[in-house]
């Protein structure tokens, strides 16, 4: 797996490139000089837990014959200043299906998303506390 990620302006924004030529832009806060015309990395990463997870759960809900007709999560972070640095020490996932949607079968599929499956979930895991909610056709 590879990323190459082009700077292209003066200051912050940075378009990253995947090896299939999909693109995203990131930026930094205006805080420290940038605009605020792409998402920062750490908003990626929420993102990443987000969206990994969301891959595991559609997967196993469509082996299952569950019927999705909406999917939309939140992710919301707490970070903690460690010296220079901060690190996510709290991260709660609402995941909102709507649908012909077992809850027995949702909150399993996101059971083994967060502890067996999603990648992004297990590298964040040794620093944040990683909580999750299930929410179907609310």
């Amino acid at each position: 797996m590879q990323i190459k990620i082009n700077r292209i302006d003066n200051d912050y924004l940075m378009e990253a490139v995947n090896e299939s030529g999909n693109t995203l832009l990131m930026d930094g806060s205006e805080a420290i000089g940038g605009h605020n015309k792409g998402m920062r990395p750490t908003q990626l990463l929420l993102s990443a837990v987000g969206g990994c997870s969301a891959i595991d759960i559609i997967s196993i809900l469509k082996k299952q014959k569950q019927e999705i007709t909406s999917f939309e999560i939140v992710v919301d972070g707490t970070k903690e200043s460690v010296e220079e640095y901060s690190l996510f020490r709290k991260i709660h996932i609402q995941y909102k299906l709507k649908g012909t949607i077992d809850k027995d079968k949702a909150e399993r599929a996101a059971k083994l998303s967060m502890e067996k499956y999603c990648s992004v979930s297990k590298t964040l895991e040794p620093t944040a506390e990683i909580t999750y909610s299930i929410h179907i056709n609310e």
